[in-house]
């Protein structure tokens, strides 16, 4: 399983979130950006490489949407729902994301 994490700038959001899923067997996270300056910035090719993308916030799904209307055609865009309040791997950061993976993603996929 392919997992994408997007936020702004690929600072702390969403590499936090895929560093989650590191050492998960079977499991494969990367972690990208949608603003110019992200320091991964999101392409067609990550889109398509991922079997599940996840944006932390509802502006994430809608510059996908603009940017990548075509790519994204059939497939589900999840918003998590995670404001930018922290920095990476920060425990609240932690807690946030696997309450708001919760459901999403088998269980024993997320740390406890």
């Amino acid at each position: 399983m392919k997992l994408l994490f997007i936020c702004s700038r690929n600072q702390w959001r969403s590499p936090t979130a895929a560093a989650l899923f590191e050492g998960c067997p079977g499991v494969e996270a990367r972690s990208a950006g949608t603003e110019p300056g992200a320091r991964i910035r999101v392409t067609e090719g990550l889109l398509g490489w991922a079997d599940r993308i996840f944006v932390m916030e509802r502006k994430h799904g809608a510059y996908l949407r603009e940017r990548f209307g075509e790519a994204l055609a059939g497939r589900e865009v999840e918003c998590l729902h995670v404001p930018d309040e922290w920095e990476a791997g920060d425990p609240e950061l932690i807690d946030a994301l696997v309450a708001a993976l919760s459901g999403r993603v088998p269980e024993e996929w997320l740390p406890i």
